[in-house]
């Protein structure tokens, strides 16, 4: 970034996530005073749980191919990337002396595979650029004369910034801050704002006692799942997926989350099918299966045969009956499209992130909000939604440098 220029009106941001803390270095390097404030008690909170396992930056995948991954919003998106794509973000990470690789599935990884370095140095280097920071201190909306209203340890906090950038995550994950509490307040301002939906969600399916007391946990690898798109098209693809003690969840089904979830709403449930043996195909199993038993017992003959045990074995005893598992040809069948009906998405609050907020087209090119200039907006709250794999971070990263930027323009204006 540049260095500090002639001292500008000054910014609020609130909420310290990565498109809070882009939003705040664009700003302090163009000279605007800024004033950083978090409702929890540090910043980057949901960011350092991410990277619990390993943190996953960015995507490998070249554009156009990485802009379509952001679904009816790729247009928008696309050009937030045109000033701050998956190259950009890892040379900037370049910046903090932290290097990252390409792993075997395209996602984008610091060497380390660890957030907390790079948080610390990007909130020192902010501290020393002059950002002020502003923990604990919760926004609860404007008052009536336009002031930000903030509930803090010591007591409600009136700010009058210039400008304010709203960066408050959407609705996942609400103990790390992310509750969608700004709804209201910015539907009272006449600022649009899509129902928060979970997004990178698993669903419910309603198993078994069996199958969700004993396994739940499990994972089911390797698998295809096979779905009609909501067009009506077949799609394919091939991953993995983890039974839970109600249903499904894991990178497959997330990776599918927003079509599954728009199927439910729309017919009020939504049809998935599972290639549980991907290297088999049909014929082989049929004539694998109707060997004979050889006093072997269903489950042992199962293992033998096709390969299959375990929760895959447990999950076509829940959908065949016990006169189609003596049927080798319903087995095979079953085996390579095991029909699963899914019935709601898990609640917003157990999502790895959310789709719905702020329209797009209640904002300009800036992303500020038309009915109400000098407040823009960043980041997850906006209405945009990417699976996982560094696509989620990537947006929110581009769209802080885009609000900043805009918020930066704005008090030029004003000052000028």
């Amino acid at each position: 970034m540049s260095s500090l220029a002639t001292s500008l009106p000054d910014l609020a941001i609130i909420g310290g996530g990565p498109a809070g803390l882009m939003a705040a270095e664009v700003a302090r390097a163009a000279g605007v005073e800024v004033d950083l404030y978090e409702g929890k008690g540090s910043v980057g909170r949901k960011f350092l749980i991410a990277g619990k396992g390993g943190l996953n930056l960015t995507h490998g995948e070249p554009r156009p191919g990485f802009d379509a991954r952001y679904g009816a919003r790729q247009r928008e998106v696309a050009a937030w990337l045109d000033d701050f794509d998956a190259d950009a973000l890892r040379e900037w990470a370049r910046g903090f002396g932290i290097d990252t690789y390409v792993g075997t599935s395209g996602r984008v990884f610091p060497m380390d595979r660890k957030a907390a370095p790079l948080l610390r140095g990007w909130v020192r280097r902010l501290r020393d650029q002059g950002v002020r920071f502003h923990v604990q201190h919760r926004w609860t909306g404007w008052n009536a004369d336009g002031s930000l209203r903030f509930a803090t340890p010591e007591g409600e906090l009136n700010a009058h910034p210039h400008a304010t950038l709203l960066a408050l995550g959407g609705g996942s994950w609400p103990e790390l801050g992310s509750d969608g509490a700004w709804v209201s307040p910015l539907q009272q301002h006449g600022i649009d704002v899509a129902p928060l939906q979970p997004s990178n969600c698993g669903f419910d399916i309603g198993w078994s006692a069996h199958v969700g007391e004993r396994f739940a946990g499990a994972p089911l690898k390797p698998v295809i799942a096979h779905w009609r798109d909501l067009d009506g098209r077949e799609q394919s693809l091939q991953g993995e997926c983890v039974v839970t003690a109600s249903g499904i969840e894991g990178s497959l089904v997330y990776a599918l989350s927003a079509t599954l979830r728009d199927s439910i709403a729309r017919d009020g449930t939504a049809s998935l099918q599972l290639d549980l043996a991907p290297g088999r195909d049909l014929e082989r199993l049929q004539r694998d299966l109707a060997k004979p038993h050889a006093g072997r017992s269903f489950s042992e003959h199962l293992r033998r045969q096709a390969g299959l045990e375990g929760v895959k074995a447990a999950l076509l005893r829940e959908v065949l009956t016990r006169q189609q598992l003596d049927d080798p040809r319903a087995v095979a069948t079953t085996i390579k499209r095991l029909p699963l009906t899914l019935r709601s998405a898990r609640p917003i609050a157990e999502a790895i992130s959310s789709a719905g907020g702020v329209r797009l087209e209640a904002l300009d090119a800036h992303l500020m909000a038309t009915s109400q200039p000098g407040v823009f907006c960043a980041g997850e709250m906006l209405d945009w939604e990417a699976p996982t794999g560094g696509y989620l971070l990537t947006a929110c990263f581009a769209s802080g440098l885009r609000a900043g930027r805009g918020a930066v323009g704005w008090l030029r204006g004003q000052n000028g």
